[in-house]
């Protein structure tokens, strides 16, 4: 019994950590698909502000985009990382 429940965890244990290190490509694919839009939206920011060259409009949110953007690179780095984690735990 105490053999099969150790396989069992050794096996927890693999599917878990392969599922951590593909969450890594995922988000690479999701950080690729994000810079056709990107682009999208500067070009029709550069044209609603060529239209309406008084207007202070927000057409994207581009500073909540950067604040995210700076959020995640903080959990990329590692000693960012540990302190946050170590708050949250």
């Amino acid at each position: 019994m105490y053999k099969y429940k150790l396989n069992e965890e050794t096996s927890k244990v693999s599917k878990f950590q392969e599922e951590r290190i593909n969450a890594f490509s995922e988000i690479e694919n999701e950080l690729e698909a994000l810079i056709k839009p990107l682009r999208q939206a500067k070009i029709s920011t550069i044209k609603y502000y060529r239209e309406n060259p008084n207007s202070f409009s927000v057409v994207t949110g581009t500073d909540l985009i950067k604040d995210y953007l700076k959020d995640i690179k903080t959990l990329l780095t590692t000693e960012e990382w540990k302190h946050y984690k170590n708050n949250i735990i």
